[in-house]
């Protein structure tokens, strides 16, 4: 694979929560999951700390072990990441540190891939249109909730104490069996990811976007999923990045674009194959 990759912190005085990496035949984004001001974790290193370690965790353990499937790798990051916390994390607490995940590698003539949240894979197809993977752990009963943040005004007490009440309800529920499920300290997550194996012969490439970037297309509709694909293949996952930064720069309120967040952490990568 030819992989090139681009990341920004939503603000660039914050640290990027999200994580890319590649190997020449295996890559790997995580978008961790943001909390509120105030909110405990139960884990004195945070957000940024977990996702650069599972990530690292989980393309060594997709390039050395290809005996295992690409969820079992996740599920071995997971397991080996939770045991660096030591013990004066509290795994067990709901808001513990937490990621979106998806992976790619290439496996003989196929590529496998692994997509868990609400990040994405965009399969690059040589024939018709791309297939975008992923966004399969979504929060029904929340939704009421989440738009409702979308109505409030940025910055605003109000949209602080929805945004609150949102991230409360999400932790209750997620990894329990009655949630979403994300990649945090149980590696039974893994199991409940989408996984599977696409033909090389098929692709021209494949390209993953934590939903920061996901905003081309999915938020902003500054072009269709072919135009993002076409755009990260000629001009790179930088070029993509930075018109959704002028889009998000250009609706500073949130008027035109209803969102959570005015801006978001934002990384694309896009592999050759």
């Amino acid at each position: 694979m030819q992989v090139d990759l681009a990341g920004e912190p939503r603000r660039p005085d914050r640290v990027n929560e999200d994580f890319a990496a590649a190997s020449s035949e295996a890559l790997v984004l995580l978008d961790g999951s943001s909390s509120p001001a105030g909110l405990e974790s139960g884990c004195r290193h945070g957000i940024a700390w977990y996702v650069r370690r599972l990530g690292v965790h989980l393309l060594a353990r997709m390039t050395d072990r290809s005996d295992r499937s690409i969820a079992e790798c996740l599920s071995d990051a997971i397991a080996e990441t939770a045991a660096l916390h030591g013990g004066r994390c509290d795994l067990a607490h709901p808001n513990t540190p937490a990621a979106m995940v998806v992976a790619a590698r290439l496996h003989g003539g196929s590529l496998e891939y692994l997509v868990l949240g609400d990040s994405l894979l965009v399969l690059h197809l040589k024939d018709g249109p791309p297939r975008v993977l992923g966004d399969n752990q979504r929060f029904p009963a929340g939704e009421t909730l989440r738009r409702q943040i979308w109505t409030t005004v940025p910055g605003s007490a109000e949209r602080a104490a929805l945004h609150m009440r949102y991230a409360l309800a999400v932790r209750a529920v997620r990894n329990t069996g009655h949630g979403p499920w994300i990649a945090a300290a149980s590696p039974r997550a893994a199991e409940h990811a989408e996984t599977g194996f696409v033909e090389l012969g098929d692709l021209h490439g494949v390209a993953a976007l934590s939903d920061g970037a996901a905003r081309f297309t999915d938020r902003f509709d500054l072009g269709s999923w072919a135009d993002a694909v076409r755009l990260l293949a000629e001009s790179g996952p930088a070029e993509l990045i930075s018109r959704v930064r002028a889009a998000e720069r250009s609706d500073a309120d949130c008027l035109r674009w209803p969102r959570g967040k005015a801006h978001d952490d934002a990384s694309a990568l896009y592999a050759r194959v």
